[in-house]
């Protein structure tokens, strides 16, 4: 036989023989790795009932869940890979992993961006769950809080998925921040209007209007001079609530509008002034002739 057939057909009879060799390893590594996932559900059960009983953040509850998950999977990674491969020691997995995370974090840099502000957002929560927010341009309901992304449900329904890397570095306003939220209201009034009657019929109707705040107080101000009325701006506070702030906002609307009828105070509609002339009457021989009049005049 020739000697390079010989010898690749040793070659690929040792691979065999190794792969047979390994074959149990694999077959438990695999059975270690199925279990890895059973186990990160009991691990993340019974942290999570752990967390809530220790922990009053629901952030830092759901920071310790995905921290248990992804150890969880670590480890069962790391044992299977182990047994799997009985040459490979602890050391030469660490080497590796020291190795290939040059690698991967410049191939995955963004996830691990948003990994990194993940967490930062759960540990620091400048917003919690359930917390109304505005946030790259999407206003909604905070639901979740992942490791890579924070989930927005939007007023009108739509799931929203943000980047933590985004929010992280962004503006955030938490609309649910406070126990209370003030809400402007414009309104404006005929030029003949007693302005004293007027703000004392406005605070009058802010103070029944149901869901008002009484601390702070209402206030109602004259803003300025209007082409056709004098504008008043009202100010009351409700609940954070966008649904109670809309709901709020629409009844003292009504009552603003029925308490003018009842009080005579007119809401004017803007007023033009219109100037009509013949303009057939006015030819450009004639204005020549009254310009030319006119020069003559002044001299």
């Amino acid at each position: 036989m020739n000697p390079l057939l010989e010898r690749v057909q040793t070659s690929l009879l040792d691979l065999v023989g190794q792969f047979i060799q390994l074959l149990p390893g694999l077959l438990i590594g695999l059975v270690i790795v199925l279990l890895t996932g059973y186990a990160a559900k009991v691990a993340q059960r019974v942290v999570r009932k752990m967390t809530q009983r220790l922990l009053p953040s629901r952030s830092l509850q759901l920071l310790a869940v995905q921290v248990t998950r992804i150890g969880t999977w670590a480890l069962g990674f790391i044992i299977a890979a182990v047994v799997a491969f009985p040459d490979l020691r602890l050391g030469d997995i660490i080497g590796l992993l020291g190795l290939g995370s040059v690698a991967i974090g410049f191939a995955f840099q963004d996830i691990f961006k948003n990994f990194l502000a993940g967490i930062l957002l759960l540990v620091e929560e400048p917003f919690r769950l359930g917390d109304q927010v505005m946030m790259c341009d999407y206003e909604g309901t905070v639901e979740s809080i992942k490791i890579r992304s924070t989930q927005l449900r939007t007023y009108t329904g739509e799931m929203v998925e943000i980047p933590n890397a985004m929010v992280f570095t962004n503006p955030v306003r938490v609309l649910t921040a406070y126990r209370s939220r003030r809400t402007d209201l414009d309104i404006g009034v005929d030029y003949t209007t007693p302005l004293p009657l007027a703000k004392q019929t406005f605070l009058e109707v802010i103070g029944r209007a149901d869901g008002v705040l009484s601390d702070p107080a209402p206030e109602v101000d004259v803003v300025g001079f209007g082409e056709s009325s004098i504008d008043f701006k009202v100010r009351y506070w409700t609940t954070p609530q966008i649904a109670e702030v809309r709901r709020v906002k629409s009844q003292v609307s009504m009552a603003l509008k029925a308490a003018c009828d009842e009080a005579g105070i007119s809401i004017p509609y803007p007023i033009r002034t219109l100037h009509m002339f013949d303009q057939t009457q006015f030819s450009e021989s004639e204005r020549l002739t009254n310009g030319a009049g006119s020069k003559d005049a002044s001299r």
